[in-house]
């Protein structure tokens, strides 16, 4: 076993490495492919139904940080509106930043592709701009105006997987989330939700997030939604149109085949691949060590070692949730007073990402490989390392093991190992 090759994802390429002696090391992979996907009826009303009855359509699509299909998508919608003569002048594509920064022309071209964004106006989505719109549960829905202009119809794209407070991606998210406002992202991301124990990696049913997602999409233009599921090397395996929390609920459904995999835990050590476009900086690279270490069912041991391979060439990361999220953590010496702290007062956009952090680190270690910026590294709380030799070396002393049993997790945001 300890002359096995292992490889693991790190930005566009992958990193190869080898097992110290003693190691074992098991595999999580999402499935290869879906069985056929069952027939369902032709939703009512059809997006042609919608789009007879709209004056515009607001298209929604993810940024830099989420490889979904967003060309191809769009594509499906246009061919709708082409159809009803709907040009340039009556459609209007909205890119979902939620709090990150914002998307230059080149992203926004990687996205949509030159016909596209060379024939409509395409925008970002301005957190500072938003409207209120009405309250749930006390948390007040900021929305972007264009989602809720009279005669407007909105469309969102999206891929459905894991995800670590919605369960799954997908859906009204794009919009209640990417479009909204910073009070509604805060709270919502804050530990009034995410202390919740609904509020879990893989979970619909019970989830209170994502029923704050679908309520708070309800009210907005939103009534239609294309979908897809992906496998690790991001080509379609099924995709859905129709209302968003029909489509959702379908591609959850599926989505599960792919992404859940038993493995045999418990484990000392556990890998977590990232890759691109995630591990472009700190704040979305850590999501696939707080994925494993904070879902429903832990698959390494307390006081176990996580190892995150992550070039992070924007470091923590450059919109101002990014910001905040390095800003709480740099500025706490002690995590436990800072977690106690969000859950008295709340916490800004993005520092809901210092809370899993901190959450991660009362139970386990985190060593960050090949960090661009190692300041970054050691600013959260992690630790750095060089190589994946340096790491796996630094988690056996941790581990205070001679025979350390470890798992490599190759696309840690999409699969969601299962204790068995």
């Amino acid at each position: 076993m300890s002359e096995q090759s292992y490889q693991v994802p790190f930005g566009r390429d992958r990193l190869s490495f080898h097992l110290p002696p003693g190691w074992t090391m098991d595999v999580a992979r999402s499935a290869a492919g879906l069985p056929p996907a069952e027939a369902h009826p032709a939703s009512e009303p059809s997006l042609d139904d919608l789009v007879r009855a709209a004056e515009r359509v607001v298209i929604v699509f993810t940024d830099s940080t989420r490889e979904s299909p967003d060309q191809a998508l769009a594509g499906r919608v246009l061919d709708v509106l082409d159809r009803h003569g709907f040009g340039p002048e009556r459609v209007t594509f909205l890119c979902a930043i939620g709090m990150h920064r914002p998307s230059t022309h080149a992203e926004k071209v990687a996205k949509l592709g030159e016909a596209i964004v060379g024939r409509y106006p395409v925008i970002d989505h301005d957190p500072a701009g938003v409207v209120t719109i009405g309250e749930i549960d006390g948390v007040p829905v900021e929305v972007n105006p264009l989602l809720v202009a009279p005669g407007t119809l909105v469309v969102a794209l999206g891929v459905v997987e894991p995800h670590q407070y919605a369960g799954y991606s997908g859906g009204a998210k794009t919009v209640v989330v990417g479009c909204g406002g910073p009070r509604t992202i805060g709270a919502t991301h804050g530990p009034a939700y995410l202390d919740q124990p609904g509020t879990r990696l893989g979970r619909i049913e019970g989830n209170p997030f994502q029923r704050f997602v679908r309520q708070a999409g309800a009210m907005t233009g939103l009534r239609w939604a294309v979908n897809v599921v992906l496998d690790a090397e991001y080509r379609i395996v099924d995709e859905a149109s129709g209302p968003p929390a029909e489509v959702h609920d379908r591609l959850v459904a599926r989505a599960r085949q792919l992404y859940e995999t038993p493995v045999a835990a418990p484990y000392d050590v556990v890998i977590a691949g990232i890759g691109a476009p995630k591990d472009v900086n700190l704040y979305q690279a850590s999501r696939g060590v707080t994925y494993i270490g904070l879902g429903g069912r832990p698959v390494i041991r307390p006081g176990g070692v996580m190892i995150l391979p992550a070039p992070i060439p924007e470091g923590a990361g450059e919109g101002q949730g990014e910001r905040n999220f390095l800003d709480v953590l740099r500025r706490s010496d002690d995590l436990n007073a800072m977690m106690h702290e969000m859950r008295a007062h709340g916490c800004k956009p993005g520092e809901q990402r210092a809370f899993m952090v901190a959450q991660l680190l009362a139970h386990y270690r985190v060593i960050v490989v090949g960090a661009s910026d190692e300041a970054v590294v050691r600013a959260a709380h992690f630790t750095p390392a060089r190589t994946m030799d340096e790491a796996l070396a630094l988690a056996q002393d941790w581990c205070g093991s001679s025979t350390p049993r470890g798992l490599l997790v190759e696309h840690a945001l999409q699969t969601i190992p299962v204790p068995v």
